[in-house]
């Protein structure tokens, strides 16, 4: 981690002194143009009194010097800042192209290519970079000679010249030349030891392979407990009212605020301050590694993308550790290395469901339930269950600023899950059952199976889990409505439906056995990406948090499964109903509403999850 800290603080280095040094060569070359001036009229007002053996040597020992200085140094340094621009800017086009490569239906053969021109233009890059700092670092030592060898060979001509006057030059002058001397001679040795070492090093790295330079192709691992980070990043700016663009830019942490350094700018500027902030990963139009920054208010956000899935994955972790103020503490790398320990320890599954049932309150029940199940393992791992590394999605309601956006142009609102409520919209439904609870959403996330009740306790504790290292309690009231064809999730305040399942759909569903307000169902779906007419089966699970208990939801969610088990029976329906008590218009009569007010279209507060 040390090791990682020192390479970004040493890039963010590197591009603060460039600015300075190229500031530094253009002052430079108009100082020894105006110097050369003043010299060369010296030389020439020399020419009218003196001898000509000292013009000769004021020509060899001052005038030559600094011709060979500007002719030589200051030219290449301007010719190498040109073919490091070029260098630079055929990068840049070839990082926009692979940006832009899609995700979906890859095209191998253009993938290829566009790798192997990034590869070339970042190798071109580097080697343009290293001749170009290479002789910026000469520049530095050369100047001191430049500028103390004109100096040194005026005096000696004039000492020369004026042997009559040697005895008003004392040994102090002398000790003075041959220190000066030396010194010139020392500043020689350190640029001959300079460039020596950086031949190596540009030797080196001619001899490296290509995927070196290859984006996603990082053989080092992913670092989670940074503190501070650097790197070029897209960010999504608005260009219109429904058009963006992307931009390339250089962003880096420093203390708790998120900087961006513009091309050409000294220095950088503050972004946004990340103390207490949400950072977390989103789906982004056709753009990988995408992630979004929101202010702790929830007013300000931004959406930037990362080159590599490593980048993504260390700002990420790097931008949440500075958001809960590690930096501020005696021992900032320690804390977040424990942090990491702590966070890592929460999320790692339980490698057996015996480990679970000897902590159950009921052990009997988790037996008789394996018994019922005996396609499962008793110490199934948790990862047949759920895939490390799996994205959790903490909320499923649209921005109020698209869903006002699709208000004004008469647009239906769809949901992020991209279901539909076309088969249980209320003006279609002759269900028997009807029952809305209040209950406030915590996440879902995908998982790989829908036959055992299992997953969704592994679900609720990796969901319970993430929101407790992400620090987000928040979570808003929702109304559920369970009915004989489906289940609704709807927004109290626009009676919009968020989303909505079938109830065939819903695979499994559960509360949980010591925590008795929360529940959870799977939900069955098909995933075509394999390119399958059919499409293979998918499953999702959805946690919740009621007002009530959990198990009363599962009830409903039971009896209308039930239902529709009775429905393809006319006496078994008959049966139902006969044992249920029925409302007056022909509906199961189940449990009080909880709803209360907003029902009616109240718009209840944020609250914090007590889960």
């Amino acid at each position: 981690m040390i090791i990682y800290f020192s390479m970004s603080l040493c890039l963010l280095q590197t591009r603060s002194l460039l600015s300075v040094f190229e500031e530094d060569a253009g002052t430079l070359t108009d100082y020894t143009n105006q110097l050369l001036q003043s010299m060369q009229r010296v030389y020439g007002a020399q020419l009218n009194t003196l001898h000509s053996e000292l013009a000769s040597q004021m020509a060899d020992r001052m005038i030559f010097p600094m011709i060979q200085f500007r002719e030589k140094d200051l030219t290449e340094i301007s010719t190498l800042r040109e073919v490091f621009g070029i260098a630079s800017d055929e990068h840049e086009a070839a990082m926009v192209k692979y940006s832009r490569l899609p995700k979906k239906k890859e095209n191998e053969k253009v993938k290829a290519e566009l790798v192997g021109e990034v590869a070339y233009s970042r190798r071109k890059q580097h080697q343009a970079s290293m001749q170009y700092y290479c002789a910026l670092n000469a520049l530095q030592y050369r100047k001191r000679v430049a500028m103390l060898e004109p100096m040194l060979g005026y005096t000696q001509a004039q000492i020369h010249f004026y042997k009559k006057g040697m005895d008003l030059v004392s040994k102090k002058m002398d000790s003075f030349l041959v220190s000066v001397s030396s010194m010139t001679q020392s500043i020689q040795a350190q640029l001959d030891s300079e460039a020596e070492a950086m031949r190596l090093t540009q030797r080196e790295l001619l001899s490296m392979e290509d995927t070196v330079y290859m984006p996603d192709r990082d053989p080092v691992p992913v670092n989670r407990t940074l503190i501070q980070k650097a790197g070029y990043l897209n960010i999504r700016n608005k260009t219109g009212l429904v058009t963006t663009a992307w931009d390339r830019l250089y962003f880096f942490t420093q203390g708790g605020n998120l900087m961006c350094q513009p091309r050409g700018a000294v220095a950088g500027g503050m972004v946004l301050d990340l103390d207490n902030s949400s950072v977390m990963a989103v789906e982004c139009e056709d753009r990988r590694y995408c992630f979004q920054i929101t202010s702790p208010s929830g007013k300000t956000s931004m959406i930037l993308q990362a080159e590599s899935k490593k980048e993504y994955e260390e700002w990420i972790c790097t931008l949440n550790n500075i958001s809960r103020q590690i930096y501020l503490t005696d021992n900032p790398e320690a804390v977040a290395i424990r942090l990491n320990q702590t966070a890592i320890q929460a999320v790692t599954p339980i490698t057996s469901f015996e480990r679970r049932g000897e902590g159950s309150p009921n052990p009997d029940r988790l037996a008789s339930r394996a018994e019922e199940t005996p396609c499962f393992s008793w110490k199934i791992k948790s990862e047949d269950l759920i895939v490390p590394g799996t994205p959790i999605q903490f909320d499923i309601m649209l921005p109020a600023s698209e869903f006002q956006d699709q208000n004004r142009v008469g647009g239906r609102r769809t949901n992020p899950f991209g279901e539909t409520d076309d088969d249980c919209s209320p003006e279609s439904d002759d269900s028997l059952l009807q029952q809305v609870f209040a209950v406030r959403f915590l996440g879902s996330m995908a998982v790989r199976s829908g036959q055992t009740q299992e997953v969704i306790y592994e679900a609720m504790r990796q969901v319970l889990a993430a929101r407790a290292i992400h620090n987000i309690f928040r979570t808003t009231e929702s109304h559920l409505m369970v009915t004989s064809s489906c289940l609704r999730l709807i927004d109290p305040r626009t009676q919009v439906t968020r989303i909505s399942f079938q109830l065939q759909e819903v695979t499994q569903f559960a509360a949980h056995q010591e925590n008795g307000r929360l529940m959870g169902f799977v939900v069955e779906g098909r995933d075509w990406s394999e390119g399958t007419e059919e499409g293979e089966p998918s499953f999702s699970a959805f946690v919740f948090e009621s007002n009530t208990e959990g198990e009363k939801i599962c009830y409903t969610i039971s009896l209308g499964k039930d239902i529709i088990e009775a429905k393809k029976d006319p006496e078994a329906l008959a049966q139902l109903m006969k044992n249920m008590p029925l409302t007056n218009d022909g509906k199961f009569l189940l449990l009080d509403s909880e709803t209360g007010d907003t029902a009616n279209g109240g718009a209840p507060d944020e609250e914090e999850s007590e889960a």
